[in-house]
Order: structure tokens, then sequence, then C-alpha cells
């Protein structure tokens, strides 16, 4: 659940200040790749269950997009920098 909370939260605030398209999917795309390598060699391990690593994933997701919606909301108060 850890990876996915700092590499998805990381991956969705950095790409919301970037421009170029390509440049925002490469830098979501990389932070969900990190994310499941780290999920799946957990499970590979046997450190964890399949379960276990899908509710982190979950819980991961939740928050960073509970992260994001959150930036954008005093983004467009201008509580904060666009850029």
């Amino acid at each position: 659940m850890l990876s996915a909370v700092v590499y998805l939260t990381l991956g969705s605030l950095l790409a919301a200040s970037i421009q170029r398209r390509s440049l925002k999917f490469y830098v979501l795309a990389i932070a969900v790749l990190l994310s499941l390598i780290v999920g799946i060699s957990r499970v590979y391990l046997g450190v964890h269950y399949p379960t276990d690593v899908l509710a982190g994933w979950i819980a991961g997701l939740v928050w960073a997009l509970l992260c994001w919606l959150v930036a954008r909301w005093l983004q467009q108060r201008h509580k904060v920098e666009t850029e």
C-alpha cells in the first residue's frame, strides 16, 4: 500500500504540473509500473497474499486520487501556484 500511495501520489501531482500530454502519460505510466512491480514482488516472495496486494493498490489509488483532487481544488481557488 505504501508504494502505491507514494508512487501514485507523486506521479499524479507531478503529471498535473506538466504541460506536454506525452510526458504526463510517461510519468503516470512509470508510477503505475513501479507500484505494480512492488506489489507483484511481494506476492512472488510470499510476503503477502494477492488479495492483500490488491487491497493495497486500491487504497493507494484512492489516496492518490484524493491528493490530486485536493491539489486541483486548491489551484482553482488560487491558493497554490499552478506552475
